[in-house]
C-alpha cells in the first residue's frame, strides 16, 4: 500500500468512526424526542410549534458559520432531523374532547378516511366506522344513533348520496365532510342536518403520516362554537387551519387542482401518442425536467376514478379549461407565424403579473432540486 493509499485509508477509517457517532446522537436524539412527544400528548400541546423550529434554525445557522460549516448545510440535515422526529412524536395525542361520543367516520376504510380513524383512535375517541355494506345491514343507522361527529369520507361522487342519507343525526351531532369540493357538499349538509356542519378539506394526500405541517381548510356551516373543539384538535394533531368561504375554496381549487390534473392528463396522452422511450427522456433531460416527468408519471400511479371526479364535477371547470385550451392556440399562432417579438412581450407582460413571486419561486426551486438530486430518481 502505498502512502498516499495508507493516509486514505487512515482518513476513511475517521469519517467512517464519525458517521457511527453520528448514528449514535440520532438515536439519542430520537428517544428524547418520543419522550417531549409524549408530554406534548398529555398536555395537547401540538407536536408543530412553526415558532420554536424557526428560533432553531437560526440559532443552528449561526453555529454553523461560527464552526466554519456551511449554513444551508445544517439547516438542510436539521429540517431532515426534525420533520422525523415530528413523527415519532405523533404516536398518541391528546384528545380535545374525547368524551364527547362516538366519532363516526363513513368510509373510514378508505384511504384519506384511515387517516382520520388513526388520529382520532391515537387521540382516545371511540371510533366507529361505516362502509358500503352497513347501510342494509342496520349497523349504520345504530351507530348514526349515538353519533356525536360524523365526517364523510366517500369519494366525491357519493358524497351528496351519502350525505342525504344523514337526516336522523342526533341534534347535537357534528357532520363535516372531507372532500376536495366544499359548495355542494356544505349546502347538502346544512338540508340534511338542522345541528352543527363544517366543511373541510385536508389539503394532503392518502399517504401522508397525518396532519402535522399540512393545511386544512375550514368552510363554516352552522353552530362553529359546536365544533371548534374539533377545529383545535386539528391544531394539536399538527394541521395549519386556513378559513375560507366555501366558493371562495372551490374557485381555488379550480387553478390548483382542475387545470394541473387536467394538463397533466393531456401531456400524458400526448406522450403516450408520441410513443417515446421514457429512459432515454430521462437520459436527456436536467434535473428540474426529470422531476416534472416523475410529476406526470406520479398522476397516472393512482386510481383514476379520483382525478375523474375533481375534474368532472362541477361543468364550470370546462369553460376554464376552454379558455385555457385558447390560450395555448393563441400562442401556437404566435410560434406558426415566428413572431419572436410577440412571445417576448407576452412572456415580460406574464412575468410582471407573477412579480416578486416568480423570482422567490426561482430561488426556491434551486434549493429543491439540490435536495430532489440526492435521490435515484433525478439521476441516471
Amino acid at each position: 500500500m502505498t502512502d498516499s493509499s495508507q493516509r486514505l485509508a487512515e482518513l476513511r477509517s475517521g469519517i467512517d468512526e464519525l458517521d457511527a457517532q453520528l448514528i449514535d446522537i440520532l438515536a439519542k436524539r430520537s428517544a428524547l424526542t418520543s419522550k417531549v412527544g409524549e408530554i406534548k400528548a398529555e398536555t395537547g400541546m401540538p407536536v408543530y410549534v412553526p415558532e420554536r423550529e424557526v428560533a432553531l434554525i437560526d440559532k443552528l445557522r449561526a453555529q454553523a458559520i461560527q464552526a466554519g460549516i456551511s449554513p444551508d448545510l445544517a439547516e438542510d440535515l436539521m429540517r431532515r432531523i426534525m420533520r422525523d422526529s415530528y413523527h415519532t412524536q405523533n404516536n398518541r395525542y391528546q384528545g380535545v374532547n374525547p368524551k364527547t361520543g362516538n366519532v363516526v367516520v363513513i368510509g373510514g376504510r378508505g384511504a384519506l378516511g384511515r387517516v382520520f380513524v388513526s388520529l382520532f383512535e391515537r387521540s382516545d375517541y371511540d371510533v366507529d366506522v361505516i362502509e358500503k355494506d352497513d347501510w342494509q345491514s342496520g349497523h349504520a343507522e345504530r351507530v348514526l344513533a349515538n353519533a356525536a361527529l360524523v365526517v364523510v369520507a366517500v369519494p366525491i361522487t357519493l358524497t351528496e348520496t351519502v350525505i342525504s342519507q344523514l337526516t336522523a343525526l342526533p341534534e347535537e351531532c357534528v357532520l363535516a365532510d372531507i372532500t376536495s369540493i366544499k359548495s355542494k357538499p356544505l349546502k347538502a349538509m346544512l338540508a340534511a342536518h338542522s345541528g352543527p356542519v363544517v366543511g373541510l378539506h385536508p389539503m394532503f394526500g392518502p399517504d401522508a403520516p397525518g396532519m402535522i405541517k399540512q393545511v386544512v381548510v375550514v368552510c363554516h356551516g352552522r353552530a362553529p362554537d359546536a365544533y371548534q373543539w374539533l377545529i383545535e384538535q386539528m391544531r394539536i394533531w399538527g394541521a395549519t387551519i386556513h378559513e375560507s368561504s366555501a366558493e371562495e375554496h372551490d374557485q381555488a381549487m379550480a387553478y390548483i387542482q382542475v387545470m394541473r390534473h387536467f394538463n397533466t392528463f393531456v401531456y400524458g396522452a400526448h406522450l403516450k401518442g408520441e410513443n417515446p422511450d421514457l429512459d432515454t427522456l430521462t437520459v436527456f433531460s436536467s434535473p428540474i425536467y426529470r422531476l416534472e416527468l416523475a410529476m406526470v408519471g406520479r398522476l397516472f400511479a393512482q386510481a383514476p376514478e379520483l382525478y375523474a371526479d375533481i375534474i368532472f364535477n362541477n361543468p364550470d371547470n370546462v369553460a376554464l379549461l376552454r379558455r385555457f385550451h385558447e390560450r395555448f392556440g393563441v400562442a401556437l399562432d404566435i410560434l406558426e407565424r415566428g413572431d419572436k417579438k410577440a412571445f417576448i412581450k407576452q412572456f415580460l407582460e406574464i412575468g410582471g403579473w407573477f412579480g416578486d413571486y416568480a423570482k422567490m419561486c426561482l430561488v426556491d426551486s434551486k434549493q429543491l432540486l439540490l435536495k430532489a438530486d440526492d435521490g435515484q430518481m433525478l439521476r441516471k
